[in-house]
């Protein structure tokens, strides 16, 4: 018979392996975009009209000259020391956070694949004019300098699938440098795909069309979702000839070279601070974290002994916070390493990810990952390796009283993540207040859709779409997940419980119910077989389809024609099912 005891298991599946210890101080809201610091995240309820409108400018007050956009790399060169070796040549790096490194242009002609209006107008003050001259062109894909630019290429190492590799960093970006807008925020701007520097090691610096549609994509895409990110203003493709082997099997084919202009509050990661403590640069340490703290976390009062304590909970809190939003929309990283986790706790990186379709613990989009490391089940055990990392990198700093005190705040991740996704799927269940059961009634839906393989996002979208008429009648009619749900042999005894569950909220109407949960569950999501067909597009200088889907996904959570003309929300093709990406890009 098959056991309803085992669903508890999947409903924190991710962290079914620890023991909470130690709780930190944890954000209550039932919000999934509640994040306490820096957050990028969007606000998910806004309209289409309201989204399109939110900055209220007009184009007189967009800088309409890019001679007059200017950056500056003054703050990051006086707080720290520059390498003191000057060129691009692959090298050892020792004592300094940056090198300075010059982007190599691309070789033209070039062509403006995509842009971000929200990105160049609300963040970057540009008029979206501008993107469409040739001095654009250049600035955004590294052929020409922005006024105040001087490329820093990043120092820094990691663990990369659990064992430590030395030296790594900026081995194909370069940090143009910081932007002020007028709302005050600092923002830096980074080139990907520029060319080689110091950190490049055997590469040779480029990025190709591939994985630059899906970095754009998904960054913007995942900013819509309400999730911390980095985010893209603009993609740039060339006719340069690049030379991959995308599988790692000996298959080594042409490929087109392109630039995502990118940025961030900040690009500093856990390896950026790894690479200091192994060299035994402790006073380097200790800059870049006064720094980081002093920059990018105003409440932790600088002159405060337990300063870097309180960084470190901080961070704790923050991580278990993201990889549950990850976790909230079937989002899976797929390189986990500590070199791609910001200390911001934003998601960096976008390289061999993938959205959950079918519901599996063990779905893997990276097939270069052999053991599963980086499965999404295994997200939140990764970021608790990734913060013992962490707190090994401070450890220098660290008073022996106070890495006591840390490894105690680290055993409390488990606890902040297990509340905060038990949160986020109460509300994604439309479930309000706290009932015993409720926790049971998450895993028992989790463990019959792994069952019947039924598709994460539109599972829960359905839900959220079906009237409790519709609910109490099984009337699936045009919502396939559901239909594919509800062959599972215990579906009517979940079923029942959730609407006994429903019929016992006060003042909570259906309708309310409904448009609460299509609030936090997405329609549209970035899928792979998507991603896939703007490329092969964009490889034929098609660019309709990546302008589709960032158009699409800006709004996932608004029911939207052209979408759904495109098959957007419909059964993923069969074809999907054979896509694979790698590291390789």
């Amino acid at each position: 018979m098959w056991s309803i005891y085992k669903v508890l298991v999947f409903a924190l599946v991710s962290a079914s392996s620890f023991t909470p210890v130690y709780v930190l101080d944890f954000c209550q809201t039932t919000d999934p975009d509640c994040h306490s610091h820096d957050s990028t995240a969007s606000n998910t309820q806004q309209s289409q009209h309201t989204f399109k409108s939110r900055w209220n400018m007009s184009a007189a007050n967009l800088i309409q000259d890019l001679d007059q956009f200017t950056v500056s790399c003054k703050k990051l060169m006086d707080a720290f020391p520059i390498d003191e070796v000057d060129g691009n040549f692959v090298r050892t790096v020792k004592n300094c956070i940056f090198s300075k490194s010059i982007p190599t242009p691309l070789k033209g002609p070039l062509k403006l694949a995509a842009v971000s209006k929200d990105v160049i107008e609300g963040i970057l003050d540009l008029d979206t004019a501008v993107t469409q001259s040739d001095d654009f062109l250049h600035y955004a894909s590294g052929g020409r300098l922005l006024p105040g630019s001087i490329p820093l290429a990043h120092r820094y190492g990691g663990h990369q699938f659990g064992y430590w590799a030395g030296q790594l960093g900026d081995g194909r970006a370069h940090s143009l440098g910081q932007y002020i807008n007028r709302k005050g925020e600092i923002w830096e701007l980074q080139l990907k795909g520029s060319g080689k520097t110091p950190y490049s090691r055997s590469g040779d610096g480029r990025a190709v069309i591939r994985s630059s549609v899906r970095e754009f994509l998904c960054s913007e895409a995942m900013h819509s979702l309400g999730v911390p990110t980095s985010r893209a203003a603009s993609l740039i493709v060339s006719e340069e000839p690049v030379f991959r082997d995308q599988f790692y099997n000996g298959n080594v084919k042409t490929e087109r070279g392109a630039v995502v202009l990118r940025l961030a509050k900040s690009w500093f990661r856990i390896g950026s601070l790894e690479v200091l403590s192994q060299s035994g640069e402790i006073d380097l340490l200790r800059k870049l974290l006064n720094f980081v703290i002093d920059e990018h976390f105003p409440s932790i009062n600088s002159n405060d002994p337990d300063k870097y304590l309180v960084l470190y909970t901080t961070v704790v809190n923050e991580t278990a916070l993201l990889i549950a939003q990850w976790m909230s929309v079937g989002f899976t990283h797929g390189v986990c390493n500590t070199d791609n986790f910001s200390l911001l706790s934003i998601t960096i990186d976008y390289g061999p990810f993938g959205f959950m379709e079918s519901y599996d613990p063990n779905f893997i989009p990276n097939t270069s990952d052999d053991e599963g490391r980086y499965s999404i089940g295994a997200q939140a055990n990764v970021g608790l390796f990734n913060l013992e990392k962490l707190l090994w990198a401070l450890s220098p700093v660290l008073s022996n009283k106070q890495q006591r005190e840390a490894k105690i705040i680290l055993k409390g991740y488990v606890d902040i993540y297990q509340k905060r996704i038990h949160q986020i799927f109460k509300a994604k269940l439309g479930l309000l207040d706290e009932e015993e059961d409720d926790g049971y009634l998450i895993a028992f839906l989790l463990k019959m859709m792994e069952d019947t393989q039924s598709d994460f996002t539109m599972t829960f979208r359905q839900l959220s779409e079906a009237s409790a008429e519709q609910l109490h009648n099984r009337d699936f009619t045009k919502m396939w997940a559901l239909e594919e749900l509800s062959s599972h042999k215990h579906f009517s005894d979940w079923l029942n419980m959730y609407l006994l569950r429903l019929s016992r909220q006060p003042n909570d109407n259906d309708a309310d119910r409904q448009d609460r949960m299509k609030t936090v569950n997405p329609r549209y999501v970035l899928r792979n077989w998507m991603a896939e067909a703007a490329i092969r597009k964009t490889e034929m200088n098609d660019f309709s389809e990546v302008e589709q889907l960032h158009r699409v996904l800006s709004f996932p959570f608004i029911t939207q024609e052209t979408a759904e003309e495109a098959g957007y929300a419909a059964r993923p093709p069969l074809w999907a099912k054979r896509l694979k990406v790698s590291c390789s890009s």
